[in-house]
């Protein structure tokens, strides 16, 4: 092989040299470094240390919402509504350890199909005006369904309190968008499809969420994968901080629960 090499002219030596180069570059191993920032960015980062719960899974402490609705059943928050106790307006149990402004909030859930829920987020109590209840708010919500059919499933924001003039759906659960204050909402790419959203939401069954919000860029998760990319580039509507607080909605009676609520200011 040596005296092979020695024959052959200095020209076709460096050439050969160039495509292994060349080949060395574009390899396998190159690809997956190459996919493995696409992949990362699609999967929850992982939970920060030091988070504080919200929930001792004993009692309501640290929470305020209408006694009648919302108790602690085999250590989980429960919030229901019956043909008995309905509740007038959308009502809330709302965390009273102070407002949040960049956090990465991490919790589990499950809910009746009959009605939805949320988790508001940035979001202030309502105090300053009459409302339909003692516990209403106004802001970010992450819907909760126990739905798996776009686009009525968990994981959009809504603009909860938002009236007549709010933005309503801010943005659909799967998608990558911005909110221009010119022009509204613009959609860049979408994050999951429907039959995979159906193999990731677990039906009549436990899930895990988790909202992130830096800045003015939120994100939500759905057991550990991302299904909304959310940046609100219009300040008069963008919200910064607030309160936490988790949802029954008015209408058909429903229950909702809530466990391993945890929270982390960033």
């Amino acid at each position: 092989m040596a005296a092979m090499l020695r024959r052959l002219p200095l020209t076709v030596l460096t050439g050969a040299i160039v495509v292994i180069l060349a080949g060395i570059g574009t390899g396998t191993t190159s690809d997956a470094h190459a996919e493995a920032p696409a992949a990362a960015a699609t999967t929850a980062p992982p939970e920060p240390a030091d988070m504080r719960p919200l929930f001792d899974g004993k009692d309501l402490d640290g929470w305020d919402g209408d006694p009648r609705l919302w108790s602690v059943k085999d250590g989980v928050i429960h919030g229901e509504t019956t043909a008995e106790t309905p509740t007038e307006g959308n009502t809330f149990l709302i965390w009273t350890g102070g407002e949040v402004a960049d956090f990465d909030l991490r919790l589990s859930f499950r809910c009746t199909a009959t009605n939805n829920s949320g988790v508001q987020y940035r979001s202030r109590h309502i105090t300053d005006r009459p409302t339909k209840n003692k516990w209403q708010v106004r802001g970010y919500q992450h819907e909760l369904r126990n739905e798996e059919t776009f686009p009525n499933v968990s994981g959009f924001i809504y603009d909860e309190g938002g009236g007549p003039n709010g933005r309503a759906r801010i943005c659909q659960a799967g998608e990558q968008a911005t909110w221009e204050t010119e022009g509204g909402k613009k959609v860049a790419a979408s994050l999951i499809d429907q039959e995979s959203f159906k193999e990731l939401m677990k039906v009549d069954d436990w899930n895990d969420i988790v909202i992130r919000a830096e800045g003015n860029h939120i994100r939500h998760y759905l057991n550990g994968r991302l299904i909304l990319d959310f940046t609100d580039n219009d300040p008069t509507r963008s919200l910064s901080k607030g309160v936490v607080a988790l949802q029954l909605h008015q209408g058909k009676p429903m229950w909702a629960e809530f466990r391993n609520i945890r929270l982390k200011s960033l």
